[in-house]
């Protein structure tokens, strides 16, 4: 039998960098960063450019400030990295990972129109909202006969909402 050395994915140390870019070009930063990382095999695990935190790109890769310096060294639109002495926790960023549910502004008692589907053009309103399955039951103001109808949240815009007062 023959001694083999494994080294685990997880035993060299990752963080998180944020790359200050230029307003507007954070997408163009994040894919340009992806092909140099790809094209010099570089220890980059993931780049993302949420469209909330404008004027930033985050980085994960191995924690190596000299190899991620030198990889965007030149790049166009970079404006250089944040803070690089302090790692950012996953933690402070995880809200930008997940999407924010369709039906996540939308409340009972909001009145909506349907935007599309058979009852597209109706007003109706919201009864019950199902997050989970991004659908809401609505109740049409022009039925005869008031019955629930389910559909999809994205299929409604709101033109009112509910007055809480």
């Amino acid at each position: 039998m023959e001694d083999e050395i494994f080294v685990e994915e997880g035993s060299f140390p990752r963080t998180i960098f944020a790359i200050k870019t230029a307003l507007g070009h954070e997408k163009t930063v994040a894919e340009n960063l992806g092909l140099k990382a790809k094209r010099k095999n570089s220890p980059i695990f993931a780049i993302i450019a949420p469209t909330k935190l404008r004027g930033y790109v985050l980085v994960e890769g191995i924690k190596n400030i000299k190899a991620i310096e030198e990889l965007l060294k030149g790049m166009q639109y970079v404006r250089g990295i944040v803070d690089s002495e302090r790692d950012i926790e996953l933690k402070e960023i995880e809200h930008y990972l997940a999407p924010k549910p369709i039906v996540a502004d939308i409340t009972e008692g909001d009145i909506v129109e349907i935007i599309n589907g058979p009852f597209k053009g109706e007003k109706a309103r919201v009864r019950q909202i199902d997050t989970s399955k991004e659908e809401i039951t609505v109740e049409l103001f022009e039925a005869m006969v008031s019955i629930p109808v389910t559909i999809k949240g994205d299929s409604v815009r709101v033109i009112e909402k509910e007055d809480r007062h």
